[in-house]
């Protein structure tokens, strides 16, 4: 399913509920990240038309879109949130750790860890391929210029800085870490500009024109070579990346609050559906339903998954040694 096609289908849905959205029976909050704003658009009124098949009653769902720590924060803070679809484990853990607003046992609540689907770090290149990347090694010659968000600020560009750590692991050996501290000192140095999140990131390479090579998931590069034109752009998928999960979870103490537990839970449970399913791969992300990964198969190429566990022993151990102010990303940040 083409996003043209997506974007058609989701105008005439959004018509159709805008009528009804003063009568809406519930209202529920989504609090997601950057780029994920066309994704939940158009699978916010599929859900609402399953839920009001199943329980007679209609639902206004509302967004919030940030990256996925602001997120986090906002909702510490005080955003009434009645779930979170987030790009990294450890934004939706400090809600349970911190706020004590989740349970403990989120990841043990949906299938596949809490994550209904997933993707992988690739490249957007320009078209022609002028500066010939084909793999990670590529992005730290000193001609090319680099554009992904500020790992301070975004899972996504977390995840960005994990691949290249990964890929280096693999060329030079996890021991040699001044191997490793040169090659991502270089590839660091080629970022022509770290925006708070993943549009951001997206606007300054197209709309502004930095950089020879965007780097964020592979379902945001394809979407955008969709969206601004398959001839002006190509999708680079390096042989070598990282597991992305995109983990949800009921934000259980707001959902109770505002009377939406049940429905929290089902618009959560719905995305393993297999209409979901499809809709989500058609957005170019990876998913778990066989039959769907089935007719999706020729548009997600082989990858060599490497895990945040494999790389650096999980996300706490790399929000400790990597992205704690004055741990391993600002000494390489560092001139």
């Amino acid at each position: 399913m083409s996003v043209k096609l997506i974007k058609a289908m989701l105008g005439t849905l959004l018509l159709g509920t805008s009528l009804n959205v003063a009568a809406a029976d519930q209202t529920l909050l989504n609090s997601s990240y950057d780029i994920a704003r066309e994704l939940f658009s158009a699978y916010n009124p599929m859900f609402a038309k399953h839920w009001e098949e199943k329980t007679g009653k209609t639902v206004e769902i509302k967004q919030s879109h940030a990256g996925s720590s602001a997120q986090a924060r906002s909702i510490l803070q005080g955003l009434p949130a009645d779930v979170v679809t987030f790009n990294q484990v450890t934004d939706v853990q400090i809600l349970a750790d911190r706020g004590k607003l989740i349970p403990a046992n989120w990841q043990q609540l949906l299938p596949n860890a809490s994550s209904p689907y997933y993707s992988t770090i690739a490249f957007l290149v320009r078209k022609g391929n002028p500066k010939q990347i084909s793999d990670w090694g590529d992005l730290a010659k000193d001609d090319v210029k680099l554009v992904f968000p500020n790992p301070k600020t975004s899972g996504n560009a977390r995840y960005t800085y994990l691949a290249a750590l990964g890929y280096a692991q693999k060329q030079y050996g996890k021991d040699d870490q001044a191997a490793l501290d040169k090659f991502l000192k270089k590839f660091l140095a080629n970022v022509a500009v770290f925006d708070t999140g993943g549009r951001g990131a997206t606007t300054s390479f197209v709309e502004r024109g930095i950089g020879d090579v965007l780097i964020t998931f592979e379902s945001e590069v394809n979407n955008i070579r969709q969206q601004y034109g398959s001839d002006d752009y190509q999708v680079v998928v390096p042989k070598t990346s990282i597991l992305a999960e995109f983990p949800v979870a009921v934000v259980a103490k707001n959902a109770k609050r505002n009377g939406n537990e049940a429905l929290a839970n089902e618009y959560l449970s719905y995305l393993y559906s297999e209409p979901a399913q499809r809709l989500l791969a058609g957005f170019n992300y990876r998913v778990h339903n066989d039959k769907v990964k089935a007719e999706f198969a020729e548009k997600f190429p082989e990858v060599d998954l490497l895990t945040v566990e494999s790389i650096i022993g999980g996300w706490d151990n790399a929000m400790k040694t990597q992205f704690a102010s004055g741990a391993k990303l600002d000494q390489l940040l560092k001139r």
